[in-house]
């Protein structure tokens, strides 16, 4: 049965914030709030983990992950950008954005996209995750907590628990997130293109 945590959305407890990632470095699966909707979210590598995702969700192994990260500096860690991208970036995030790069050596296989070479990457406005973030010190690999068949993300942390005790080791209660997924953006060529149009504004990505 998993464990429940509520965590304050504005103010979140630092004990909390470290127990849960004390947790996600044993290898567990979390279930936690973002800018945009709930997440499942485990540590980098975490092979059991990304099977466990893929069964919650009914997803195949070629499905696109996101790595959340912190800030750019981790993000460069992961992902191939330019000078002009970089500055892009550094003007619009953290933010409910999902950015497709290229990604680097540091991505383990089956995390980035087995053709493209490509990854998701987030750089997440959210009091909880960001804490989550700092207190871990690396990312979190990272979906959409969706469940097969249905239309919108999960959005009450109380009906997560019920629905996902046994497949999940925590669930995070940060209250409401909304059912907005991100913006997702591909940065892989010379102009941004919009995949689809989420909460955040593309705007300013825009270059056309």
């Amino acid at each position: 049965m998993s464990q429940f945590f509520q965590i304050h959305p504005d103010n979140p407890q630092a004990r909390l914030i470290k127990q849960a990632v004390e947790m996600v470095r044993a290898g567990a699966l979390i279930a936690y709030p973002t800018d945009s909707a709930y997440a499942l979210g485990c540590s980098l590598g975490n092979k059991s983990a990304l099977g466990r995702i893929q069964q919650i969700r009914q997803i195949d192994k070629n499905h696109n992950y996101t790595l959340v990260v912190s800030d750019l500096a981790e993000l460069a860690n992961y992902s191939k950008i330019d000078n002009s991208i970089f500055r892009l970036l550094k003007k619009n995030t953290p933010d409910a954005y999902t950015f497709i790069l290229k990604s680097t050596r540091e991505v383990p296989r089956g995390v980035a996209h087995v053709k493209r070479k490509t990854i998701g990457i987030r750089i997440p406005n959210h009091p909880i995750t960001r804490a989550l973030l700092t207190e871990l010190g690396g990312p979190l690999m990272s979906s959409t907590l969706i469940l097969p068949n249905d239309e919108y993300p999960m959005t009450d942390p109380y009906e997560i628990r019920q629905v996902l005790e046994k497949s999940v080791d925590l669930v995070i209660d940060g209250g409401y997130c909304g059912l907005e997924p991100t913006t997702v953006i591909d940065l892989c060529d010379d102009t941004p293109r919009l995949i689809r149009q989420g909460k955040a504004d593309f705007s300013p990505f825009d270059l056309a």
